[in-house]
């Protein structure tokens, strides 16, 4: 067993084992907490360092990041000046993003966002400071701008209210005129999850505080964390997280059980059937080389996806959700990857399959049927793939 160090404290480690898009629909004046994504421009990392002291890696924040922690928990006080009752929960400076969570204690005067362009402002204020560059006045004759700018110059002549004033296409193209370091910090939006119940909001909260140890992990074991927007098994184009080398494995096992029993009409999960189909699959597994291959969306089948998480069964899993750049999947199925037990396949173009017997591919029904599709053909592919793009 090997430990990494996170910062003060250590975590033990086997080693041989979002963006969301915001909801329309939703009431960001009123009550709710949040899990929030704020993203460096650029995804340059200047938020916090990969450090390597005593034999241990850490993530240290910069100076920019102490900054941050301290902004983040100094809004509730700061929002309180202004009529809005908040709390801020956990929050996590990574390389080129930052995640927090906060809540929302009654309905406000502002909305969510109102509050986070607060705190992106105030961050982008801090790290100009600390580079020296302080707001500055335009220069209305400047030769550099074109016609368009100079006149809104004229009108605004500080730099904040110049930028407030201009389009999302022309900040882009002011932002092209002026250095790095009058640009803002952050991306011009940010990520929100929705708070759905208490389980939901723990789940947020030890999700920002487990995402040091999951970068860590990613950077000592990039074989078995590998992230493929693009590779071609058997036809299909997928998107890959985990480990790839299970497509190399000799023997595999699709997994695929109907919801009741073709004859009694039992759930199929409570039947000989499947207990004896359960013994054999276990067995193959445990003699080796063998990997299961399954969407685990019958019950059945998520009775022996889950079982191969916990016991750490090889298993080559099948789901919905696209992997795109910055997807990353649940602490259970991160740690099975880390572990090399576990490879996550998602296929694009899923609703533009065949039809299944007359029903639409979109449908759940036809969801079923093309994903056990895919794992069938899964389960015959000889070779690793082709990696188009990662």
């Amino acid at each position: 067993m090997q430990k990494i160090k996170i910062c003060r404290f250590e975590i033990p480690v086997m080693m041989n084992s979002s963006y969301r898009p915001r909801n329309p629909g939703h009431d960001y004046y009123g009550k709710g907490v949040y899990l929030i994504t704020l993203v460096v421009r650029g995804r340059e990392p200047l938020l916090a360092s990969f450090i390597s002291e005593g034999g241990c890696e850490k993530i240290v924040p910069t100076a920019l990041g102490e900054e941050m922690f301290q902004f983040w928990g100094q809004t509730a006080e700061r929002q309180a000046a202004h009529g809005n009752r908040v709390v801020t929960h956990a929050c996590v400076c990574m390389p080129d993003h930052f995640h927090g969570v906060i809540e929302v204690l009654e309905p406000m005067e502002w909305n969510l966002g109102d509050i986070m362009q607060a705190f992106k402002a105030a961050c982008t204020s801090r790290w100009r400071k600390m580079n020296g560059v302080e707001n500055r006045p335009i220069l209305v004759d400047s030769k550099a701008y074109p016609d368009w700018l100079r006149k809104k110059a004229l009108i605004h002549r500080d730099e904040n209210a110049l930028v407030n004033s201009l389009s999302k296409k022309q900040r882009q193209q002011y932002y092209a005129l002026v250095g790095r370091e009058h640009r803002p910090l952050f991306d011009d939006n940010y990520d929100d999850t929705v708070c759905i119940d208490e389980r939901h909001r723990e789940a947020m909260i030890a999700y920002v505080q487990d995402n040091p140890r999951r970068a860590l992990l990613r950077r000592a074991m990039p074989d078995v964390m590998k992230r493929c927007l693009h590779i071609q098994l058997a036809g299909h184009s997928y998107g890959a997280f985990g480990n790839l080398f299970l497509l190399r494995w000799a023997r595999k096992i699709q997994v695929q059980c109907h919801r009741k029993h073709p004859t009694t009409g039992h759930p199929y999960e409570e039947t000989d059937d499947y207990a004896r189909q359960h013994d054999q699959w276990v067995a193959a597994i445990l003699e080796g080389s063998t990997v299961i291959v399954t969407p685990g969306i019958s019950r059945g089948e998520l009775l022996m996806k889950n079982e191969c998480l916990e016991k750490g069964y090889p298993l080559i899993h099948i789901q919905k959700e696209p992997i795109t750049p910055y997807w990353k999947p649940e602490r259970q199925r991160f740690d099975a990857c880390a572990n090399g037990s576990l490879l996550i396949l998602a296929p694009w173009g899923l609703d533009q399959m065949p039809d299944v017997n007359g029903v639409p591919s979109n449908s759940d029904y036809g969801c079923f049927h093309n994903m056990n599709r895919l794992a069938k053909e899964i389960c015959s592919f000889r070779g690793a793939g082709k990696i188009i793009r990662r």
